[in-house]
């Protein structure tokens, strides 16, 4: 099993950014690796855990990309509770967006708290 992504487990830096139209796509879609090449779960699995497992904050620059679509945003952000297992309240103190779509940042939060931890196939 991989390194875990509570708070405890970085030992390199603070904070690191992630520009999403700069470092991933200016044109994110989808939401699985079946979906095509800039989905939300590719986000997740590629770039957004790498950065939590090496900082205790991660920013993530929305601006830039041409739109979100709700299915990359749940499963990037949600994906977090739903497929890696951290807690909402992880999840809000150490992912921070800057956006200057209000609208989009009010969204990424409610995937976030809606989401749902998976139950694993011992307990289902």
């Amino acid at each position: 099993m991989g390194k875990s992504l509570s708070a405890g487990s970085f030992s390199a830096q603070d904070k690191l950014v992630i520009n999403l139209a700069l470092d991933f796509s200016r044109h994110p879609a989808g939401r699985f690796l079946t979906d095509g090449p800039f989905s939300g779960q590719r986000f997740r699995e590629e770039f957004l855990v790498p950065a939590l497992k090496k900082a205790r904050t991660v920013v993530i620059r929305l601006d830039g990309a041409r739109g979100y679509g709700s299915s990359f945003l749940e499963e990037a952000f949600g994906g977090l509770v739903r497929e890696e297992q951290m807690t909402v309240e992880d999840v809000l103190a150490r992912v921070r967006f800057e956006s200057s779509d209000p609208s989009v940042l009010l969204e990424i939060t409610e995937y976030i708290k809606d989401a749902s931890p998976k139950k694993s196939q011992a307990t289902a």
